[in-house]
Order: C-alpha cells, then sequence, then structure tokens
C-alpha cells in the first residue's frame, strides 16, 4: 500500500485525486492516465514539443495583450520554452489512444507549464486560467498537429528526400553513359542508359518535393483563436494572429492564422493531403527500392546488373550469402506508411459539426511517417545508392544478345520482318546482329550503326 507521503492530493472540478508527489502534472492529467491503458505509447515527442512552443507564444501574446502579468507571462514562457527543448519529458504520460480531441494532452501541457512556473516564479500560475488563456483543447490541439507537421517535414523529410535526390544525381552522373538493356513487363525492352534510368527515380523525388512542398502552404494555416467550436468565445480578437506571429519568429517556419477557424477544428483535409503526399512518396520510393533488387539479384541466377554494398551476412545456414537488407528495410517502411495513411483518411473524416475527435492519431500517424520516410531515405542514400557498382561484363553480355534491339530496324526493313529475325534470334540464343545479317537484307556497316546500343539510347530515327 502507498504511502502517504508517496503522494499528494490535488483535485479538479471533479473533486480530489492522488497524485504522485514527485509528479508535475496535476488531476486531470492522472485521470487521463488511470482511464487510458491502451498502447503504452505516449503522445510523439515532436508533438509535445509543438504543444509547448503554442503554449509559449500564447503566453507572449497574452503578456502583449495586458492580459497576463508581466511575471506570469514571462514564467510560462520560460516553462513551455524549456518543454520545449526536451526538459520533463517524462511529465507527459498520457496514452496516445485518449479522448479524440486530445483534451487529457492539452491538460497535460497545462499543469505540468503551470506547475513548473509557479515553482520558479513564486507566484500561482493557474492551468486553466493563465496557461490555457484563450485556448481550447479544440483549437490548441489542431494548432499543435500542424505546427509539429511543418516542423518535422521541413526539418527532418525534405532534408533527408533532397539527400537522396543528389545521392541518385551523383551516382548515375557518375556512371555516365553505360548503357543496359531496358525492360517494360519484366521483359527485354530497347537500350537505356543508367544515367537514363536513374533520371526517372531522381524525377520521382523531386516531383514528391513539389508536391509536399506544395501542400504545406495550406497546413501552415492555423485554426488557433476558434477556441471551443471555431467563433473565439473568450479569447481576444488579436490573440490567434498574435499566435501565429510568435511561432514564425520562434522556429523561422511560416504561419498564419487560418482565415476559417472553423474548418480548421471541425475538418483535417490539409493533414490528410499531406499524408496523402507522404503516401505518394511511399509509392515512389517503393519504386525505387524494388528496382534496386531486381537489379541486384543474383549474383549468378538473377540479372545481377548491380552490385549493393555487402552490409551483413544474408544468411544463419547458407555461408556467403548476401541480401539487399537496405532496399528490404526500405520496403517495410513504405508499407507501413501507406497503411498510417489509410488510417489517417478514416480518422479525417471521423467528426461531426464542429469537431474532429480522432486527432491524436493522425498527430501519431504523421509523426511516425515523417520519420521512417526520412531516416529510410537516408539510409538508402547513404549505405545503399553511394556504393553501388555496376556489374559491367553482365549487363554488356545481355546487351549484346537482346533481340528486342532490331525494333531499330522496323524503319527499313519493316515491322513483319523485324519479328522474324527477333523470333529467330530467341530461338537460336543468338546476337540479332548476327541473324540481322542473314536475314535483313543490309550490310554489316549499315546494322553496325542502326543496332548500335548507345546510339539507340537518344531516340529518334536511323
Amino acid at each position: 500500500m502507498a504511502k502517504r507521503t508517496d503522494f499528494r492530493i490535488e483535485h479538479d472540478s471533479m473533486g480530489e485525486l492522488r497524485v504522485p508527489v514527485a509528479a508535475l502534472w496535476g488531476a486531470q492529467t492522472q485521470r487521463a492516465k488511470d482511464n487510458f491503458h491502451i498502447s503504452g505509447r505516449p503522445m510523439p515527442a515532436a508533438f509535445i514539443r509543438a504543444l509547448a512552443l503554442v503554449k509559449a507564444s500564447a503566453a507572449v501574446v497574452n503578456g502583449h495583450l495586458g492580459l497576463l502579468t508581466k511575471a506570469q507571462s514571462e514564467a510560462i514562457i520560460h516553462a513551455a520554452t524549456a518543454v520545449a527543448g526536451g526538459a520533463h519529458a517524462d511529465q507527459f504520460p498520457v496514452d496516445r489512444y485518449q479522448t479524440g480531441s486530445g483534451t487529457s494532452s492539452n491538460m497535460n501541457a497545462n499543469e505540468v507549464i503551470a506547475h513548473v512556473a509557479s515553482a520558479a516564479s513564486k507566484r500561482a500560475v493557474h492551468p486553466n486560467d493563465h496557461v490555457n488563456l484563450g485556448q481550447s483543447s479544440n483549437d490548441v490541439i489542431p494548432t499543435s498537429l500542424r505546427v509539429m507537421a511543418v516542423l518535422e517535414t521541413e526539418h527532418t523529410l525534405l532534408p533527408a528526400l533532397k539527400h537522396l535526390r543528389k545521392a541518385v544525381d551523383a551516382r548515375g552522373k557518375a556512371l555516365g553513359n553505360v548503357v543496359k538493356t531496358g525492360r517494360t513487363h519484366l521483359m527485354d525492352a530497347m537500350p537505356l542508359t543508367f544515367a537514363q534510368e536513374f533520371s526517372a527515380w531522381s524525377a520521382q523525388l523531386t516531383s514528391a518535393q513539389a508536391r509536399i512542398e506544395g501542400c504545406l502552404k495550406r497546413v501552415r494555416r492555423l485554426p488557433i483563436g476558434g477556441t471551443a467550436i471555431g467563433t473565439g468565445i473568450n479569447a481576444h480578437p488579436k490573440f490567434g494572429k498574435g499566435v501565429a506571429k510568435a511561432l514564425t519568429a520562434a522556429t523561422e517556419c511560416t504561419f498564419e492564422q487560418a482565415k476559417n477557424t472553423f474548418e480548421g477544428l471541425a475538418a483535417q483535409d490539409d493533414l490528410v493531403e499531406l499524408s496523402g503526399q507522404l503516401n505518394a512518396l511511399a509509392v515512389a520510393l517503393m519504386k525505387l527500392g524494388n528496382d534496386l533488387r531486381w537489379m541486384n539479384s543474383g549474383p549468378l541466377a538473377g540479372l545481377g546488373e548491380i552490385e549493393l554494398p555487402i552490409l551483413q551476412p544474408g544468411s544463419s545456414i547458407m555461408p556467403g550469402k548476401v541480401n539487399p537488407v537496405i532496399p528490404e528495410a526500405l520496403c517495410m517502411v513504405c508499407a507501413q506508411v501507406m497503411g498510417l495513411h489509410h488510417a489517417v483518411t478514416i480518422a479525417g473524416q471521423s467528426g461531426n459539426f464542429q469537431l474532429n475527435v480522432m486527432l491524436p492519431l493522425i498527430a501519431c500517424n504523421l509523426d511516425e511517417a515523417i520519420g521512417l520516410l526520412a531516416h529510410a531515405m537516408q539510409e538508402l542514400a547513404d549505405k545503399a545508392i553511394a556504393g553501388l557498382r555496376v556489374r559491367e561484363a553482365n549487363v554488356q553480355q545481355a546487351l549484346d544478345r537482346n533481340p528486342i534491339l532490331v525494333t531499330a530496324l522496323n524503319p527499313v526493313i519493316g515491322y513483319e520482318k523485324g519479328a522474324r529475325i527477333a523470333k529467330r534470334a530467341y530461338a537460336e540464343n543468338r546476337p540479332v546482329l548476327e541473324v540481322a545479317l542473314e536475314d535483313s537484307g543490309l550490310d554489316e556497316a549499315t546494322l553496325r550503326r542502326l543496332l548500335d546500343p548507345a546510339k539507340l539510347t537518344r531516340g529518334g530515327i536511323g
């Protein structure tokens, strides 16, 4: 049985409650901690940081507006800034599967910040009356969600995406004009260079970056100042714009108050859009990862076009076996991100009238998706793309025996004659040049010119 010295008595509107004596939280956090024994996982650190930044910015504005004393404002700012910097991280125990508005997390922040501010200033700072002044969980949580999403995307995801694109571009350039067999339907097709193949990956990443940056324009619009349902009850008319401005100054990321605060409380369409762009990036990365796995397959019985860096043994029973572990990890990340987006999609439509009630789920899934993609792209760039090498002998052998090269003869000898040459080359397992010398009626110099793989990668006729 707990000793009386192990806890203290706190109270809220529902009555008294025992709280661990060392805890910085109060009664409402304790009730949530007791109520939600579901995942054992608290809200993400990135979300707590964003929430604390919102509280600090709110205190800045309320101080400027004269709604808090200078001492109260400064104490709250100092405490909230410390929390945003990672202090007191163990004081946010509320499970991520909690009330759909995130009220428990909002009150957790209010209580911890009030406790720290009161102790530092030697003055009573109230979690509701002072830390939560001009706010409601209903506008603070969706605001914090958007702040988290912008900060994590700009500081973590986009740098990793750009790093991967640069690695792809550098490796493509280094491989220069090495020509290989192209493939459609996993079957031999016309030739292309490794640089051209890599350029498709680079273009996918460039497009993904543009789509993500484009949707961030909408995510930057914060519903702060809408308070309970969007009307702004109990908030100063200048409060919302002021908080957005203070957040911009504190983070060096651009934010603005949403023109319609009702939308940001009731609907999370902009965050579903961002999740959708993360899903689209995952689709692009899955393509890239699987291309690498196919190209690396073998080394004897597969395509064997490239060798990825050898990072670890690939089997507990087959000595010498190595596997494409980084692309495999990447593909698992992509699958997870696709699943997270499906959940965000459901969460986005899970509200009625003036409030969405799956806000914590959206926060957690966006945080996980951004982190997974960023780290996987960094690993792919550094441990797979940067060190891959081409097995040129294998590539050249396959290219020499590719009957599809006969496509270049279509304008000269016609499709049907070209098809006969290709079929014979397949059947006899001979280079198309040899068969074409016998069946096309063209001389060797002309055939070598028309069937030059490097020339064919540049397109055109003849």
